[in-house]
Order: C-alpha cells, then structure tokens, then sequence
C-alpha cells in the first residue's frame, strides 16, 4: 500500500488536524462556560465582544502555522531563540495552567457526567472524576497524536452537529420573558472582569497557539502536509470555534435570558442549572441532548488540553536542557501524565477553589495575550515579509489585546472608579 502523503495541493480529510485540536480545546471554559453565561445574563449585547475578540486574536493563531511550515520549528523553539528567559517564563506558565486547566475542565466534565448518571449509582465527585481523567489519560497514552488526530475530528463533527439542533430547538421555544426583568447592560466598569474573562479564552488563551504549533509539528511529520493545506485546516478549526461561540451564547439567549432566575457563576453550579432550564424549558427528553453536547465539549477539551500542555512542556524541558534532539515520546508521556495526575489532585482537594482558580486563568490569559501576541508577530516577521494588510491587522490586534489589558488592570489597580 502507498504511503504518499496528501499533499500536491489535495484537499481530503487526512489533511485536517491542528486546527480541529485547537478547537475542540477552544470550546470548554470559554464557550460552554462564559458564552452561555454571556447570553443568559446580557442577552446578544456581548455578541460583539466575542467576534472582535476572535477577529483580533486570529493573526497571532495563524502565525503558529505559518512559523512552523516557515522554519520546520515549534514556536516555542522560537521564543528559545529569542531569549532564554521567554522561554523560561512560557514553561514556568505552562506548569500552572496544565494544572487549573485541565483540573478545571475535568471538574466540569464530572459534574455532567453525574448529572447523566442515575441518581442510584450514587457515586462520589471523586470517583467519577478519577473515571474521567483516567479515561482522558488512557486514551492519550495509549493512542498518541495519530488516535488523538483520528477521533478529535468525530468528536468535533458531532459537536458541531448537536450543537446546532440544540439551538434550533431552543430557538423554537424560547424561555418566557418575566414580567418584572430588567435588561442589564454589560458597558461599564463593573462588568469589565466578566468581559475580560470572556475574552481570555476567546476561543482559546493564547498560549495554545505554541501548542497548535507543535500539532503542526507533528501533522507534517506524519502527514507531510503543504503549507496550504495546513492553513485550510487552521482556518476550519479557527472559524469552527468562533461559530460555536456565538451557538452557545445564543442557547444561553434561548433557554435563560430574562426568565428572571439568578444565573450561577460558578462553572459547575451553572452547567448544572442551564442543564435543568433547558429541560424545563423543552422537556424531560432533551436532558441527554443538552448533556450529550455539553460532555463532548469537556471531553474534547480534556484530551487536547491534557496532550497539548504534555507535549509542550516536553518541548519547553527538552530546550531548557539544551537537548539537540526531538521530544521523546517517553517525555511527552510523563508530562502528559503531570497534566492529568495534577489535574485530579486538584479536584480532589482544591474543588471548592477551582472556579476560583478557572477565572483567574482566564483573565490573566487576556492580560498576557498581548505579550504572546507580540512574539508570535515578532517571530514570523522576522523570518518573512508580511504583507501590509497582515502587518495592519497584526498592529491593530496588538494594539486592541493592549489597550482593553491595560484598562482592566488600570481598574485592579484602583486608578479607574
């Protein structure tokens, strides 16, 4: 049987991978989380917030493809190059966030798995986190990046497909307006952090562009694919997940704007009560719809998130040591492994903490994509010509991450009422 790659300009399913991965680990915290909660307490207000927040983020997204079908290397090889301490500071980061990340949306799939569950089975949060991790991990371990590229697609197939009926159906039956609701409106300084979050891992922290590059990696390795079709794949992923953010703000528009309940902030408690309005809204029967959409995003978002982080720090380890070679996949392994392992520690004993410890990462994730953004732009000018429309749209980016940043932290600190 031949081995020949898809390239020569082809356009199949083979070709697609990176992107996909990207959104799939896009859509946890940031859509079923902060769009539904957008929607169900602002209405369609932030709708606006969610596509400059996908529009400007986009060129520093790309540029992970560009850099490595450019140079053959990862970006975070990249930021090696440009300075140690880059480097260093990428990797120190990427410790924390492996952690409350992947422990975050465990948690979240946990709860919608117990949800799911009969109420005779009566397992604990505990043990029906270490079933989700564990299976998160096997899958991982046991199927490498070629599994994990294989059913990421089907996974996100299916996301998509349930996703739309779920809004369809709520479309069709929207919650009743109360009588006594009062629109609140997202545009002042209160309202700010929320903002921020949302647009933090709108559609992803920009950290995941460096562990989109090393899918990349790994995708030309395997599949040798071109340039082109590596962009194709990135822009289906990336476009994927911005029209996914605006499906799930629309459910959280659909099934609880303006039914005059408190909306729950925590990610647990709320997933758990949009779970229940849309059942009361549509029937007893579209639980395991809802449910079903709800745990294929947590699910798909654990495994990339879970590879993604392992695999990166692998390649943050390997040039922290000066190791000429490649990654090994004994590396990856152990540190994928830390993901995950660390991720249930944190369930186990920091639970009550987590959503606490999801906002902040999401917010800091905003505060820093200016500083990503920047060495991403950096990097690839420096080993091609931009085009002036590329350059504009990359400044304009920067200069929108920078001054929303600045002004949030200008409220933190006190300097704005």
């Amino acid at each position: 049987m031949s081995t020949a790659s898809p390239n020569h300009g082809k356009l199949n399913w083979r070709i697609f991978g990176p992107g996909i991965l990207l959104a799939t680990g896009a859509v946890g915290g940031s859509h079923l989380i902060s769009s539904t909660q957008a929607g169900a307490i602002y209405g369609w207000q932030l709708a606006v917030m969610i596509v400059l927040a996908n529009f400007f983020k986009y060129p520093f997204f790309r540029f992970s493809t560009d850099y490595v079908y450019d140079t053959g290397e990862s970006l975070i090889a990249g930021y090696a190059k440009k300075s140690r301490v880059y480097l260093w500071l990428y990797t120190i980061l990427l410790l924390a966030s492996a952690l409350i990340s992947v422990g975050a949306v465990a948690l979240l799939a946990t709860v919608i798995l117990g949800f799911m569950l009969p109420e005779s089975l009566s397992l604990s949060m505990t043990t029906l986190s270490f079933i989700v991790m564990s299976v998160s991990w096997l899958f991982l371990v046991m199927g490498h990046y070629k599994v994990l590229d294989r059913f990421n697609k089907w996974i996100m197939a299916a996301l998509i497909i349930s996703t739309i009926l779920a809004v369809f159906i709520a479309a069709r039956n929207p919650t009743e307006i109360a009588t006594d609701f009062v629109a609140i409106s997202p545009w002042n300084m209160a309202s700010l952090g929320f903002i921020v979050a949302l647009m933090g891992w709108m559609p992803a922290p920009l950290e995941f562009a460096a562990m989109t590059s090393m899918w990349t990696k790994e995708k030309v390795k395997t599949d040798h694919t071109t340039h082109r079709q590596g962009l194709i794949d990135f822009n289906a992923g990336y476009i994927s997940s911005a029209i996914l953010a605006i499906l799930f703000l629309a459910l959280g528009v659909f099934v609880q704007y303006g039914s005059g309940t408190e909306i729950q902030t925590q990610g647990g408690a709320y997933i758990t009560q949009l779970m229940n309005m849309y059942t009361a809204t549509i029937g007893d029967w579209s639980k395991y719809l809802v449910s079903f959409v709800a745990f294929m995003v947590m699910f798909g978002t654990i495994i990339a998130c879970a590879d993604g982080y392992g695999r990166s720090i692998a390649e943050g380890m390997r040039l922290i040591n000066n190791n000429p070679n490649e990654a090994s996949q004994k590396s990856i392994f152990w540190w994928t492994t830390f993901s995950a392992l660390g991720g249930f520690i944190l369930i186990t004993f920091f639970k009550g903490q987590l959503g606490m410890m999801l906002q902040f990462a999401m917010i800091s994730a905003f505060v820093l994509a200016p500083v990503y953004g920047w060495l991403n732009y950096s990097l690839v000018k420096s080993h091609k010509k931009l085009s002036t429309a590329m350059t504009v749209y990359s400044i304009s980016g920067l200069i929108f991450l920078g001054a929303v940043a600045l002004l949030f932290m200008a409220q933190l600190l006190g300097l704005l009422s």
